[in-house]
Order: C-alpha cells, then sequence, then structure tokens
C-alpha cells in the first residue's frame, strides 16, 4: 500500500524583502520566512553576518531560480568603523589583537578614501564563507588556521564619509560582488596609520532592492496574523524584478512554444550579445498582456536561447 505523500508546503511564487535583525544569522531569517509563508521552497540571495542588519531579499518558489543573479549583484552598506582597534575578525564580535592611538583628522580620513575608490584589489576575511580545499575559512579560522587567500579585484563605486568624530567613521558604500566591508574597515584603518574594524554595518540595497521596500519579521508577523498568506502574498515581488535592468524581449505565441520546449528563437532587433529577460503575450479575458517566462541569453548565431525559465503554471 502507498503511503500518502505529506505536503511540504505550498506553491508560493515571488521575492519578499527583509530587514534582517542584528544578531540572526542570514539561515535563521530564511526559515522564519518560509515558515510564515508556508512555502514549499525558499532561498536568500547571499549571506549577511549576524552583526548586519538590512536587506535580504528572500526568493520563494520559482524566484529561487533568479538567486544566484541577485548573489551576484551590487550592494549597497552604511557602515560604522571604529579606528584605534583591530580584532580577530574584523568587526566587534572578534577578539581585540592590537590597539593604537587615533590621532586623524577628517582632512586626513577623506585623502585615503580616495586610495579606496573605483576598481582596487581585496585580499578576503579569514572570516569570510570563501572555501579553501572544501572548508570555509571562517571553520578555519576558528581552528586558529590562517591559509593564504590571493587578493581578488573589486570596484568601490562610490565611498561616502558621512560623520567623523574622534575615532568613529560612518561610511556609505556602493560596491560590487564578492567586496568584504569588514576588510575595507581593516585596509582603511591600516591605510590611516591606526588600524581599525566593523562596529555596526547595515545593508541598504541589494541589486534591485532597497531598504524602503523590506518588511521586518514583526511586521510580515502582524501581516500574516491579520489576514493570513493572501495579504502576506501581496508584499511579495514579480519574480522578474529580480533581472528588472537586463534588456527585456517580446515573443509571439509561436516563439514562446519553442521557448518552453527549450529551443532557441531568431526575434527581430533583439540585442547581440548578453542576458535577456523573456515575455510572452497571450490572451486574458479577450486583453492582450505579456507574462515573464524566464531568462535567456543571446547565442553564437544572434537567436535567444533559454536560460532559466520558469514552470508554465505560475
Amino acid at each position: 500500500m502507498s503511503k500518502r505523500r505529506r505536503s511540504r508546503g505550498r506553491q508560493v511564487d515571488g521575492i519578499v524583502v527583509v530587514n534582517k535583525p542584528k544578531g540572526a544569522s542570514s539561515n535563521d531569517v530564511l526559515q522564519r520566512v518560509k515558515r510564515l509563508y508556508g512555502a514549499a521552497k525558499a532561498g536568500h540571495t547571499g549571506s549577511l553576518d549576524p552583526l548586519a542588519t538590512g536587506v535580504l531579499p528572500v526568493c520563494l518558489g520559482e524566484a529561487t531560480k533568479f538567486s544566484q543573479y541577485l548573489l551576484e549583484s551590487d550592494k549597497s552598506y552604511r557602515t560604522e568603523v571604529k579606528l584605534g582597534i583591530q580584532t580577530e575578525t574584523g568587526d566587534r564580535e572578534g577578539e581585540i589583537v592590537e590597539q593604537r592611538p587615533v590621532t586623524v583628522t577628517r582632512s586626513d580620513v577623506e585623502a585615503i578614501l580616495d586610495r579606496f575608490r573605483g576598481v582596487i584589489d581585496q585580499i578576503p576575511s579569514m572570516y569570510s564563507a570563501l572555501k579553501h580545499n572544501g572548508e570555509p575559512l571562517y571553520k578555519l579560522a576558528r581552528q586558529g588556521i590562517v591559509v593564504e587567500r590571493p587578493a581578488r579585484q573589486i570596484t568601490i563605486y562610490r565611498l561616502e564619509l558621512l560623520d567623523f568624530e574622534g575615532d568613529r567613521l560612518i561610511l556609505e558604500v556602493d560596491c560590487s560582488k564578492g567586496t568584504y566591508i569588514r576588510t575595507l574597515a581593516e585596509d582603511i584603518g591600516a591605510a590611516l596609520g591606526c588600524l581599525g574594524h566593523v562596529a555596526e554595518l547595515h545593508r541598504i540595497k541589494a541589486g534591485p532592492y532597497t531598504e524602503h521596500q523590506s518588511h521586518t519579521l514583526e511586521q510580515l508577523e502582524e501581516v500574516r496574523d491579520g489576514g493570513g498568506h493572501k495579504a502576506l502574498d501581496e508584499l511579495l515581488l514579480p519574480l522578474d524584478t529580480s533581472v528588472s535592468d537586463w534588456p527585456q524581449i517580446r515573443l509571439g505565441a509561436t516563439s514562446s512554444y519553442y521557448i518552453s520546449q527549450g529551443q532557441p528563437v531568431q526575434v527581430p532587433q533583439a540585442p547581440t550579445s548578453g542576458n535577456v529577460r523573456i515575455y510572452g503575450q497571450e490572451q486574458i479575458e479577450g486583453q492582450e498582456v505579456l507574462r515573464f517566462l524566464g531568462i535567456g541569453e543571446i547565442d553564437e548565431d544572434g537567436r535567444v536561447a533559454p536560460k532559466r525559465l520558469i514552470n508554465s503554471g505560475n
């Protein structure tokens, strides 16, 4: 006799932007959101340290197919850097390893910051999630093991000093993927000759999503308690917002069918290369509407080839 398959959650598709609280891990937040929505599938788009707060997009259902592109997107942060102290981890949660007097002025700081704007090389922290021989660096660091890490090229698009007082800097940073703010704080402190570490960190933007679109876990719980899953679903952002800066391709019914079968199609006036958002035209209640089909890329023959498509039932 066959066993009845237990339901693992409902099919719900979209992106909810969470304002991660201090002290919680990104996975803690993910699991709470998944339970609140009763979702069958969920994933986040890049971890924030427990110390950090701010924008953490959570992808539900079919949106998880596009989470990797958010992981690779640019980010923006507001951070408080405490000068004069170097810690084991590069943030205030680590043990103090060295202290120096702070005698720098605002003009000293402004002059140093210019060195860190644009394309720079950065050596990842030993307390990062990067892996060495399959083991996360932070696990090795906790065992007292230090391994050589090659410098990586990153881009700091904007580095602005919002406030400076004594041994405290408030910075806003727009940066490329793979940028470690704790490493940036340590490097700025070292360049100033007085050391430094991250005291506070808040992510204000991740890819296309900003803190103005975010909801605290408490707010999500209030919405759920007041209106159930239906009310929560109204907070979800559409799947295509995750790639909203990509060029858009519109397909007719025939081309939409072939794309859905995994076949590349010729599209007039399509870009000559790169990734694209794919939309299909369909009739709903006598009105022609565009439906997001997924993403594709331009192949060698100039055709649009499917890359990640959403299930037709969603």
